[in-house]
């Protein structure tokens, strides 16, 4: 890896992941070029913020979850030619019901060029730490629909509430939301700003 970036599970205690690229279970169907191992990466700064994040949480009751964090952008690259396929509706219906898939980067649900690629972007979410269960946010990682928005409507008050839990604690602990994405947060002092890595995850 390159200096600065690290595993985050090993500087971040006591969380969770699920890296869905290097699986099935994400909006491709497939594991995503650049992806070869089940881990989270991202930069020294992110998990600083992390770990405090992670306490902010704690204090509620709640764990972290992660989805992914540092993207290589031949990844990147991957969704876009992806996103340029005849539809086979294989993930069509869980993660874009609403918008054909030639959408996805107009409608601003993939870049090309991601923050993630910069290394101190991280999707997540909130799980109780007691039960271990997720906690509900109306709507899966990844949905590409308006109801992922902040602010969306046709979500529960209880929902809208476990969302505002995560944004405030997020931005509590250094980051930024993104308005589309309710599991998507930037750090605010990025330590590469204007780089885009492009290193695999192994």
């Amino acid at each position: 890896m390159k200096n600065g970036f690290v595993y985050v599970d090993e500087f971040v205690s006591g969380i969770r992941w699920d890296a869905k690229y290097a699986t099935w279970d994400n909006f491709t169907g497939k594991p995503v070029d650049g992806y070869a191992a089940n881990r989270i990466v991202g930069t020294r700064a992110l998990c600083l913020s992390l770990e405090k994040a992670r306490e902010n949480a704690a204090s509620l009751g709640f764990g972290l979850l992660l989805w992914d964090g540092y993207r290589p952008q031949f990844a990147v690259d991957y969704f876009l030619r992806w996103s340029k396929q005849p539809e086979d509706g294989r993930t069509k219906l869980k993660h874009y019901p609403n918008i054909d898939r030639s959408e996805i980067v107009e409608k601003g649900y993939v870049s090309a060029k991601s923050g993630h690629s910069r290394g101190s972007a991280i999707d997540l979410t909130l799980y109780h730490l007691v039960a271990g269960t997720l906690v509900p946010m109306g709507g899966d990682f990844d949905l590409m629909d308006s109801v992922s928005h902040h602010g969306a409507k046709g979500i529960t008050q209880v929902e809208a509430r476990n969302r505002q839990y995560l944004c405030s604690i997020m931005e509590a602990s250094g980051f930024i939301s993104y308005d589309c994405e309710w599991w998507h947060y930037t750090l605010k002092h990025e330590p590469y700003p204007n780089t885009y890595f492009d290193f695999p995850i192994t």
